[in-house]
Order: structure tokens, then sequence, then C-alpha cells
């Protein structure tokens, strides 16, 4: 995977500040004072990870309505694709999760994070 370029760095700090509802949820509720540390908006090649683990090397994508659109959701696969050959893991949770899910959410991200690290 390609090193980030500034115009990446430049986009997620924006993308940091102007974070989605269920983003700040997450972040503030679970993955800030996570035992094994997380960045959010964390630039990954030609993409931007929502947040990113690189001790268990996870990926964690939230997705909001236009994510189901068919453009969206190719877009999305090939993503997750490119990504993945890069021997990360990246967990796709659907905004809705996060509303009516959180505890379950926060579960499986801990479950997936222990898996990854042994």
């Amino acid at each position: 995977m390609k090193k980030y370029n500034e115009k990446g760095t430049q986009l997620a700090k924006q993308l940091r500040k102007n974070s989605t509802p269920w983003e700040r949820k997450l972040w503030y509720e679970f993955l800030k004072d996570y035992s094994t540390r997380f960045t959010r908006q964390k630039p990954l090649g030609n993409y931007i990870a929502d947040f990113y683990c690189s001790k268990a090397k996870l990926v964690i994508e939230l997705d909001g309505s236009q994510h189901f659109l068919p453009q969206e959701s190719q877009k999305d696969l090939q993503r997750t694709n490119e990504l993945e050959k890069t021997g990360l893991l990246v967990l796709r949770i659907n905004n809705d999760e996060i509303d009516k899910n959180f505890n379950n959410v926060c579960e499986y991200i801990d479950m997936q994070v222990k898996a990854r690290l042994g």
C-alpha cells in the first residue's frame, strides 16, 4: 500500500473535525479509551479509514444509507478488497447498529481485536 499523501492527511483532519454522530459515539464511548490503540480517520494508501488499529491490523468502516446504493456498494467492495490485500481486516458496521445495538457492536469489535492479536 502506498504511503498517504499530504492531501489525504488534510482531508483526514477535516473528517475528524466533521465526524458523523455515529463516528463520535463509537469513538468517545468506546474506541478512544479502548485498551488497544485506535486512530480515527487514518489515511491508508488512497483511502481514509474511519477507524484503524495498527496493532490488530483492523479497519472499522461505519456505513450510512448511501452505502447501500449499487454504485457506492461497489466502491465499498473494491475498497475493502484493496485494504484486505494488504493484510488488514475490514469490519463494515451499519450506522443503525450503532443506534440499536451499540453494546453488541462494541463486543464484536473487542472480539475481533482479540482474535487478531492472538
